[in-house]
């Protein structure tokens, strides 16, 4: 008698057709079940280091992960002058991480993403620039594309005044979109204002919600170690997905 059960790590599908589609809608790949560390809770603004959350969480368990690195990069590079006045005010008095610091976390993001996991890594135009790639050197993520996030506002500039951020697409090996990436209609260049930033970095909500309905299941974890205004938080609670994240100012 032949056994009808899909194969561990494969949603059962009625429509074979669409599995078989690199533009299907749907995704072969399921995150493992886990106990949640009792340190940690789900949909809460934990106050901690995000070296010590990767720390407690167990490996290959989650499929998305979204990092925006708070860097010093530009400001102290190009001194455009406005550092501790009126909007850099606020992004100045962030703690900052070294460039020790961020290949760190992208170590532990590769040590806790599911095989063809995703990681959104938010960059600015200077880092694009001047090859980050050093960055995650030593891990299992590649680069599979970019977004650009037309946020509709001017920022500073000596020469174009920067009206966009990034977002960078990695994954970690084996690469593969058919079967995981499951929308096809996200442009790569989104428009999206942020009405009220509580947080000098405030991110899209909408786009990141997007992002997240396309590499994961409804019900999977969505991890944040650097979260912020907790935006992402928002963005997967609203698509029927869980949050765990944390920043140091909480």
């Amino acid at each position: 008698m032949t056994s009808t059960r899909p194969m561990p790590g494969l949603v059962e599908d009625a429509d074979l057709q669409d599995r078989r589609n690199v533009f299907g809608s749907s995704r072969d790949i399921i995150s493992p079940p886990f106990a949640l560390p009792a340190k940690l809770a789900a949909n809460a603004r934990l106050r901690m280091d995000g070296l010590a959350l990767f720390a407690a969480m167990p490996t290959e368990s989650i499929p998305v992960v979204f990092f925006d690195p708070q860097y010093r990069g530009i400001l102290d590079k190009l001194s455009y002058g406005n550092e501790g006045v009126k909007r850099g005010r606020r992004r100045c008095e962030l703690l900052q991480m070294s460039e020790g610091m961020i290949r760190a976390f992208l170590k532990g993001i590769d040590a806790i993403l599911i095989p063809s996991g995703h990681l959104f890594l938010w960059i600015d135009k200077f880092h694009l620039c001047q090859d980050f790639r050093r960055w995650f050197e030593s891990t299992r993520l590649e680069v599979v594309d970019l977004i650009t996030w037309d946020k509709g506002r001017m920022g500073m500039g000596y020469r174009t005044r920067r009206v966009s951020e990034y977002c960078v697409v990695l994954q970690k090996n084996p690469k593969r979109a058919k079967g995981v990436w499951r929308i096809h209609n996200i442009p790569d260049v989104w428009q999206e204002k942020v009405k009220a930033k509580s947080h000098p970095h405030q991110k899209p909500v909408e786009l990141q919600s997007r992002l997240i309905e396309a590499v994961s299941n409804e019900g999977d974890y969505v991890v944040d170690p650097a979260a912020g205004s907790f935006s992402v938080m928002q963005s997967a609670n609203q698509i029927g997905r869980n949050f765990i994240g944390c920043d140091l100012e909480g």
